[in-house]
């Protein structure tokens, strides 16, 4: 995706209204055959994202959006806060760094233990805790509990500003 330096804040109020209850973006012109005037701008990727192809760019339809309301393009990265990156709706959305943007992340698929930053070592025969911090991962401990090592992340989490949506399934 690029910066968005090829379109402005005042082509995306011409082309399109914001429907505030949906979050979806409407088209207020025809731009092509496939688009008719009062539908649904873009379509899903597969990642959940709305996307939307407009004078031969792609454009993430949250970021268009944040543009449309706030009058200007959000410098770094748009955080869905409810974890759906379907639901555009002003009131879930947030600029924040990418880092700030990693402190809200769903659970990795790879994730065995059901909790973000806890694992088993099979080599201690221990359960592992960690963080990232800055870009680094950082060490918590190895624990014979588990809610220990549980409680070890958690901490962290709330100490470095971690969302509350963090970790979650979905």
């Amino acid at each position: 995706m690029h910066r968005y330096k090829d379109i402005t804040v005042d082509e995306v109020r011409e082309a399109f209204d914001y429907d505030e209850e949906t979050g979806d973006l409407i088209w207020k012109i025809k731009p092509s055959n496939r688009v008719s005037i009062g539908g649904v701008a873009g379509s899903y990727d597969k990642y959940g994202y709305r996307r939307l192809g407009y004078k031969s760019k792609n454009y993430f339809i949250h970021r268009l959006v944040w543009a449309y309301v706030h009058g200007k393009f959000p410098p770094n990265d748009i955080d869905h806060i409810d974890g759906n990156p379907a639901n555009n709706k002003i009131g879930n959305l947030r600029a924040v760094s990418h880092e700030e943007n990693l402190k809200n992340s769903k659970l990795n698929k790879n994730n065995t233990s059901g909790v973000a930053g806890v694992y088993w070592d099979k080599k201690t025969s221990k359960w592992m805790a960690h963080i990232g911090i800055s870009g680094k991962k950082v060490h918590l401990g190895c624990f014979d509990d588990f809610f220990e090592a549980c409680c070890a992340r958690k901490s962290e989490e709330n100490k470095y500003g971690y969302h509350s949506n963090h970790g979650r399934r979905a």
